[in-house]
């Protein structure tokens, strides 16, 4: 039987986005912005459009499975039901699970299906997931850049902190250890105690190495240690933890639940980052919050902002936003920040009000 929220149709597409600044890290640079969107059209005509990203490789793999396979499996599912749509398509690729491709289709079919749902609602995203607060902590990542001199981190740093932001990420993983000490060290004397600093090593180092760059920075009252060791590395990661007193943040390179499940029992991640494209999507992204709640640990997800907003005020264990702007080619406004703090969109839908001229200019596939 069709029902109004019965998924009649579906479509996917590719656009490229180039950065919006120089972003470099300890292992590679932001090329560009491969985006995934999914069209949902359901009965009663709501439907529902959702979005994924890669940062320059793998966008076209990921078009071609959904339009290979899990586009079909979702039409004639009831858009109404999350868990049965997304289960419809995983269970139709149980072979290429858990992996990023994967779960980077997963998510643009994920995020279609709940902004069709908020719109039947006619709630915001933020409420209908929860609801838990209407604006959440913000940071800055776009001045933290490997590239920036340290002249430069501390002239970002001072100009978030005095726009009102709490905290700023600086990135390490420079051969020389005490080249990425002297460039933090700069930054804390320039903004003063109290002011978060995190860092982010994007993988880059090892466990032994880790320790080591810890204990360097110790005395600078580092806020996180991000993505330290590569992803895979639970064992490295549970000492990491045992040997230094700075919060360890991990998440933005997991695929599935059941890993992050694995580092919260083995107390490897003292901060959860998960990325709602990575993990698979809306649904598994609320899955991976709750159960860092019930271990009593904070969410500070990882990029896509204009998203995750709403998600993290969904939730009652948030703890920060990262900002760094990346949609502002193909949207027409931009998320509100007062006082520190971003504050959720009320209109129904992911609360992203894209500009669907623009999309087409930048579509490539």
């Amino acid at each position: 039987m069709t029902h109004g929220s019965t998924i009649v149709s579906a479509e996917a597409w590719l656009v490229d986005l180039p950065v919006e600044t120089k972003r470099t890290d300890a292992v590679q640079a932001f090329v560009k912005q491969e985006t995934i969107f999914v069209s949902l059209q359901t009965a009663d005509r709501v439907g529902g459009l959702g979005y994924t990203y890669t940062i320059g490789t793998g966008g076209r793999a990921v078009l071609e499975m959904l339009r290979g396979g899990l586009l079909d499996a979702v039409v004639g599912q009831d858009a109404e039901r999350p868990e049965a749509v997304w289960y419809a398509a995983f269970n139709s690729t149980r072979a290429t699970t858990v992996g990023p491709i994967t779960s980077l289709a997963l998510a643009a079919i994920d995020t279609a299906v709940w902004d069709g749902r908020s719109r039947r609602a006619s709630l915001p995203l933020w409420k209908l997931a929860g609801g838990s607060s209407p604006s959440v902590p913000i940071y800055d990542t776009e001045g933290g850049w490997l590239h920036l001199s340290p002249d430069e981190l501390v002239a970002q740093a001072r100009s978030s902190r005095d726009r009102g932001l709490p905290g700023v990420k600086i990135k390490v993983g420079l051969p020389n250890p005490h080249d990425d000490l002297a460039r933090l060290r700069a930054v804390r004397e320039a903004v003063g105690p109290g002011f978060h600093l995190m860092i982010d090593a994007n993988q880059s180092l090892t466990g032994a190495e880790a320790i080591r760059r810890a204990r360097l920075f110790d005395d600078l009252d580092i806020f996180w240690f991000e993505e330290p060791l590569p992803a895979e590395d639970v064992a490295g990661h549970e000492r990491l933890t045992k040997a230094t007193s700075i919060p360890v943040a991990v998440g933005e390179s997991m695929y599935s639940v059941g890993h992050f499940r694995d580092f919260l029992q083995r107390g490897a991640a003292s901060i959860v980052q998960v990325d709602v494209a990575r993990i698979g999507g809306i649904t598994p992204w609320l899955k991976v919050a709750h159960l860092a709640e019930s271990f009593n640990v904070k969410v500070a997800p990882h990029f896509l902002m204009e998203l995750h907003l709403s998600l993290a005020c969904a939730i009652p264990n948030a703890l920060y936003l990262e900002h760094i702007p990346q949609l502002r080619a193909i949207t027409s406004t931009e998320i509100s920040i007062r006082d520190g703090r971003a504050w959720a969109p009320d209109s129904p839908g992911l609360g992203i009000d894209w500009d669907l001229d623009a999309l087409d200019d930048v579509r490539v596939a």
